[in-house]
């Protein structure tokens, strides 16, 4: 079976005149690309082009097959195939259900077969009668918020639409607001991705936010009540914010109390697909793939569904998805799963790549 197509890895920077030297950073170029399966001839031409002497660069790409560094690369590399052949094939198998490209919304699941087909199966499903008996749905609004927590301050996220790694770096989009203020630019605003209370502001577990969980009602039997203010987090902006493609490390439910939500799925085992070089992040843009520089992406499987008010979405371990609001948005989600729900991801940490 031949090697897929990989693009190939980023280049040290060119100067205006003169040779560069071959110094280590291009030597690392040079096995990242033929691990790519990069031809010499292509590599020399880039090389060249960069202001690198042929004369050098040449012999280098050929001494690169007989490193031993290289060699042993070439190993692992063999392994990871074989794994991501496995996962693949893996995937094949579930897609061979007429059925997968659904994303179910059902009322009435008992336990046994949520915890079979939904937790152990490991499948996206919209739970469509979780809330029926919460006061948040006949509650919760922008201006119920602004009555009864305005005066209070909240963290939110700011300035991401001029930052592209806006939740990679979300640690720096962090701003303290006054929540009346923040409603009134939601409202005011329009659809926007710039800014966004999430779950990283932690308001819940501030004793004076404990009414919001008190419009909390019955929980699903796989819930855990008493974990809840532990496990919880709240959500509110406008139409157009977006999460952009990752996976949780647990599972957990999110439900949408005012505003839809439009949910996109892909399964872990298509993982090698979405340039996960980072963290729990894919780099693929779900609204605008670039296939030039993500080309493995054409392969992957989306599921999608809209979320409606009072729908809960269950999400299995480790699934990607990217979730876009379709209006100004409050939404509820919660971790507190009656089923094992602690699991280590040895993440990547790449950011040259």
């Amino acid at each position: 079976m031949s090697p897929p197509d990989i693009p190939a890895a980023p280049r040290p920077l060119a100067t205006d005149s003169g040779f560069r030297p071959l110094d280590a950073g291009w030597r690392q170029w040079i096995a990242e690309n033929r691990l790519r399966h990069c031809t010499p001839e292509s590599m020399l031409v880039t090389m060249t082009q960069a202001g690198l002497d042929p004369a050098e660069c040449e012999p280098a790409i050929r001494a690169m097959e007989s490193d031993p560094a290289f060699l042993a690369a070439r190993k692992f590399q063999q392994l990871q195939a074989k794994l991501e052949s496995v996962v693949a094939n893996q995937q094949k198998l579930l897609e061979l259900n007429p059925q997968y490209g659904q994303v179910e919304k059902r009322a009435g699941v008992t336990l046994p077969e949520f915890f079979e087909k939904y937790v152990v199966g490991s499948r996206p499903l919209v739970l469509t009668d979780v809330a029926r008996d919460w006061p948040a749905l006949r509650r919760w609004s922008p201006q119920d918020l602004r009555e009864r927590f305005g005066h209070l301050d909240v963290e939110i996220q700011a300035e991401r639409s001029a930052d592209p790694n806006y939740e990679v770096n979300k640690l720096a989009h962090k701003r303290r607001v006054r929540l009346s203020d923040f409603v009134d630019l939601v409202l005011a605003g329009g659809a926007t991705n710039d800014y966004y209370l999430t779950a990283n502001n932690e308001m819940l577990a501030r004793p004076e936010f404990a009414p919001i969980l008190a419009d909390i009602g019955s929980l699903p039997a796989f819930c855990d009540r008493s974990q809840l203010a532990q496990r919880a987090s709240f959500w509110f902006g406008p139409a157009g914010t977006v999460t952009p493609l990752h996976h949780d490390t647990l599972m957990l439910c999110h439900t949408q109390i005012v505003g839809r939500k439009r949910w996109r799925f892909i399964s872990p085992l298509q993982t090698p697909l979405l340039y996960n070089h980072f963290d729990v992040y894919s780099p693929v843009d779900l609204d605008r793939p670039d296939l030039n520089r993500y080309p493995l992406f054409s392969q992957a499987t989306v599921l999608e569904v809209v979320v409606e008010p009072g729908e809960t979405v269950f999400l299995p371990l480790g699934w990607w998805h990217q979730v876009t609001a379709l209006d100004v948005s409050l939404s509820f989600s919660f971790s507190n799963l009656a089923v094992p729900n602690h699991y280590s991801f040895n993440n990547p940490s790449i950011t040259n790549w």
